[in-house]
């Protein structure tokens, strides 16, 4: 077996749950090529040099030949490992090294039993669909140019709100007055889009979440659309420029720029333990029907 293992940073905590995990790698002869940034961080932070077989540091340098990404971090990290494997068909393995996190399911102290679950062959892999922004000029995100969680727009100061016009299939839908407004995938869905009312999708959902960002109208509320449909947005208001964002990344754009939002053609790709659920990791994560009164 073959893996890339990409990361940034982690706590101290994490550091013994790490070195058990190359233990297992050593131990089933798993090659590893890693991320350059992290592999310095191991070294100079955590005092660790493990022994891998090449580095990469970006998508192009990327082995596609490699049989998973390890994404360790949270979900953030999960998110910048997918501008990595992009429509390569790597199956990505989310390592939580905190507490919290969709994606990044599998903790420190599960390490052991997950990795003997995956060398056994004894996962399922989900398909997750992503989203891609499309632009009429001064092409945004034109390296990557798609989502896994979703796409905002914000405006850029702390005055007034934005007008975001909406069109589905050219269908005019609705002018929104807020802060913003996020299209989401069911991915995304307990994410941004959670936090500002959003509804939670099941993953397989073939939707995209409309949730606008502090609506002035109240009775303005997020909407569930089928995800073939392609969402148009114009953007007004007393600024110059306003805010995009794709997971974690963002650049301004003009307003006289139109911005497309569809499916995009290929999927990610993420590797699922036989013990975990996505039921189980919403109780789990959100502490569903637990009572801390004492």
């Amino acid at each position: 077996m073959k893996i890339a293992l990409f990361g940034k940073l982690f706590n101290e905590s994490f550091t013994e749950s790490f070195k058990l995990m190359f233990e297992d790698f050593i131990k089933h002869q798993v090659e590893v090529d890693i991320y350059q940034p992290f592999y310095d961080f191991l070294i100079r932070d955590i005092n660790f040099k493990p022994p891998v077989n090449n580095y990469f540091n970006g998508y192009q340098d990327l082995d596609k030949d490699v049989d998973f990404v390890f994404s360790v971090g949270g979900d953030g990290t999960f998110l910048e490992a997918v501008t990595f494997v992009r429509d390569a068909g790597i199956p990505i393995v989310g390592i939580n090294s905190g507490r919290l996190g969709f994606m990044a399911d599998i903790a420190g102290d599960e390490i052991p039993q997950a990795l003997t679950s995956i060398f056994q062959g004894n996962y399922t892999i989900e398909e997750r669909s992503l989203l891609q922004l499309e632009t009429l000029r001064n092409g945004l995100f034109s390296e990557f140019n798609y989502a896994l969680n979703e796409f905002t727009v914000h405006k850029t100061d702390t005055a007034s709100m934005i007008t975001i016009h909406t069109y589905l299939n050219n269908e005019y839908l609705n002018s929104y007055w807020a802060d913003g407004l996020i299209i989401s995938t069911p991915t995304g869905s307990t994410a941004y889009s959670l936090s500002v009312g959003g509804p939670i999708l099941i993953p397989n959902t073939q939707n995209f979440i409309i949730s606008p960002i502090s609506p002035h109208n109240l009775t303005v509320r997020p909407i569930v659309v089928p995800d073939h449909h392609e969402i148009t947005l114009r953007v007004e208001g007393r600024s110059d420029s306003y805010l995009a964002s794709l997971d974690s990344r963002s650049c301004t754009f003009e307003s006289s720029n139109e911005l497309k939002i569809k499916k995009s053609d290929f999927q990610i790709k993420v590797l699922k333990l036989r013990s975990h659920s996505f039921y189980g990791t919403l109780r789990n994560k959100l502490m569903w029907g637990v009572d801390k009164r004492n």
